[in-house]
């Protein structure tokens, strides 16, 4: 027997995946729901305006392709950004739950069964997800927290791959679809947390997300964006920052307090081994941050490395006399 025959198909989950000029990578974001333990009842792709031929033939042999065992429906627009492209799938859906998939990305079997199994344990539950495994330019595990609003409001913390609640989708208002710019994934899970109260978003402690990294990728490039990013999104939900702003600070400090930490053993390390810093942190040492902790970590940075820091600042101080006579 097939063993599509086998598995269950869940009639309350559909899947959207949006596409822009992804040529075959599609495929594998399809073959992967195909793939699931259990099946979403529809796959409905949404093509933002691609302009690539051949992405334009993989989507029509998608649609043509009968060996797909959910059925498959394609709808093309303008390009007007993955926030409508996203709005327009989820409005074409007809379940209660709704998976929403990058096309460039990828599921792993089981997650449409575990994080529907968190769903529906948890009525107050307005999205959930799972961990990430990146590949492509970057290998590596990312472990989001998920949470109620507060957790929300310092950073993300939920992938843009998820599943949701279709009817607080309608309620929240959707995806914004004026951010063309990035971080509309953050913002439409503040306004989905906002709308139910004592809402919050689940999150599969295993990396069941195949996440695909690219140096010009639109994540990357919106961090180039983030101050005034954040800037609106502080402004759009202003109400909630003002509830939870004691928490939404603490938070900030201590993400900045890690990566501050992170770097101080970095340094401790490489001086220990004997190897070059970097300017970087030759500056940072040189003139520490202040009220930060930046300038704490300097000095004991400096008591376990008294030697090798005196000779740093000494070197330094000749580099800057050859600056000045050349």
């Amino acid at each position: 027997m097939d063993i599509r025959d086998e598995r269950r198909t869940a009639k309350d989950i559909e899947a959207v995946i949006t596409s822009y000029n992804q040529g075959d990578m599609i495929i594998e974001a399809v073959h992967s729901l195909c793939e699931q333990t259990v099946l979403p009842s529809r796959i409905i792709i949404v093509d933002d305006g691609s302009t690539d031929k051949y992405s334009l033939d993989i989507l029509n042999t998608i649609k043509a392709d009968h060996a797909i065992p959910i059925p498959v429906v394609v709808i093309q627009q303008a390009n007007s950004g993955v926030s409508t492209a996203r709005n327009t799938g989820i409005r074409k859906s007809e379940t209660p739950l709704v998976l929403v998939l990058d096309g460039d990305d990828k599921v792993k079997p089981s997650y449409i069964e575990q994080v529907c199994k968190l769903l529906h344990e948890n009525p107050s539950m307005v999205a959930a997800s799972s961990w990430m495994n990146t590949f492509g330019v970057l290998d590596s595990v990312i472990c989001p927290g998920g949470g109620n609003v507060s957790k929300f409001l310092a950073r993300n913390c939920c992938p843009a791959t998820h599943i949701l609640r279709r009817e607080v989708w309608e309620k929240s208002g959707g995806y914004d679809e004026s951010m063309r710019s990035g971080f509309e994934d953050w913002d439409f899970f503040l306004s989905m947390l906002e709308t139910v109260p004592n809402a919050h978003i689940g999150i599969v402690p295993e990396p069941l997300i195949d996440y695909r990294t690219a140096p010009a990728s639109s994540n990357v490039k919106s961090m180039s964006k983030r101050l005034e990013l954040m800037r609106f999104i502080i402004r759009k939900h202003n109400q909630s920052y003002q509830a939870h702003i004691e928490d939404a600070i603490l938070e900030i400090e201590t993400i900045s307090m890690s990566r501050l930490d992170g770097w101080e053993k970095e340094i401790c390390h490489t001086l220990k081994e004997k190897q070059i810093l970097s300017q970087a942190s030759v500056d940072f040492i040189k003139s520490p941050s202040y009220g930060d902790g930046g300038m704490a970590a300097a000095v004991r940075i400096a008591s376990n490395h008294q030697s090798t820091i005196s000779a740093l600042r000494t070197e330094s101080r000749r580099s800057e006399k050859r600056t000045i006579s050349d």
